[in-house]
């Protein structure tokens, strides 16, 4: 019997590298798991760990830690496709962030590379609020944050990770840049106010400045480049640059993608922000 190489998923861990791997192994596809925790780990940070995961796989979803948006995550991007190349494996699909200028940096090195590329440029996720930087937030009861009244569409990681596997999988997506946006714009106002509805909680947004939202972020300890991210995203990116919505995963699957109040209904229900009283 012919052994299938299994496809490597870097950010096997994360919102939609889980996902992926949940969906590859339901089709009882062979994957790989690429992160620090892996039976054979994988460091962005340790190129001597890189050899051995790109070994014998077929094709690599490439998702970087802590966002492709990072100042010098080019560099580091870049040195793994090509030597993903140079091992003969071409097949590469890249997480990317819609707006992002240093993640488009990587786009266009990857493009430029010999492999087999698609790009999967993505808006804001809606799991964000869920499993990610506004969970506390919600669970708080506010979200404090310098975002200004402008529509977002918000994108849910199920979709994603669907349309990820659609073309690690199949042929026709080679060469291909899709944006994936939801299919509404959303104020992250609005997107709290409907949190707040699906949950049946008081949970504010408030509005503060941007070196307030600095100073907070800096007061919790976080890693200068996950302030810096932050900040650079509510800063700049979310200036109305991606203020429209895109078909991408339409033309993937098939299908309209996942209402943002589908989610949150989902969301709620399964007991995510519920808090003792």
């Amino acid at each position: 019997m012919q052994t299938v190489n299994p496809i490597l998923i870097l950010g096997g861990t994360g919102k939609t590298g889980r996902r992926i791997i949940d969906r590859l192994e339901a089709r009882n596809v062979p994957v790989r798991v690429g992160s620090r925790a892996g039976t054979l780990a994988f460091d962005w940070h340790d190129r001597n760990t890189w050899d051995a995961a790109l070994d014998g796989v077929r094709a690599v979803y490439i998702s970087y830690y802590p966002d492709i948006a990072i100042p010098g995550a080019e560099k580091v991007v870049s040195a793994l496709i090509d030597l993903a190349v140079k091992k003969n494996v071409k097949r590469l699909v890249l997480l990317s962030g819609r707006g992002e200028e240093h993640a488009q940096l990587t786009e266009a090195s990857l493009m430029r590379s010999d492999a087999d590329w698609t790009i999967l440029r993505c808006s804001w996720f809606n799991q964000n609020f869920s499993e990610g930087a506004f969970i506390d937030s919600v669970l708080a009861g506010e979200l404090a944050v310098p975002a200004a009244e402008i529509g977002e569409p918000f994108v849910d990681a199920d979709d994603i990770a669907d349309v990820a596997v659609e073309v690690l999988t199949s042929d026709g997506h080679i060469g291909q840049l899709y944006e994936l946006t939801g299919p509404r714009l959303l104020t992250f106002r609005e997107a709290i106010a409907e949190i707040a509805d699906a949950t049946g909680r008081n949970i504010a947004f408030t509005r503060v400045s941007a070196p307030e939202f600095k100073a907070t972020l800096e007061s919790y300890g976080l890693p200068a480049e996950v302030v810096w991210l932050l900040d650079e995203l509510f800063v700049r990116v979310l200036d109305g640059r991606n203020k429209y919505l895109t078909d991408g995963v339409q033309r993937v699957l098939g299908r309209a993608p996942k209402d943002f109040s589908d989610y949150a209904w989902e969301t709620a229900a399964a007991g995510v922000w519920t808090t003792a009283a």
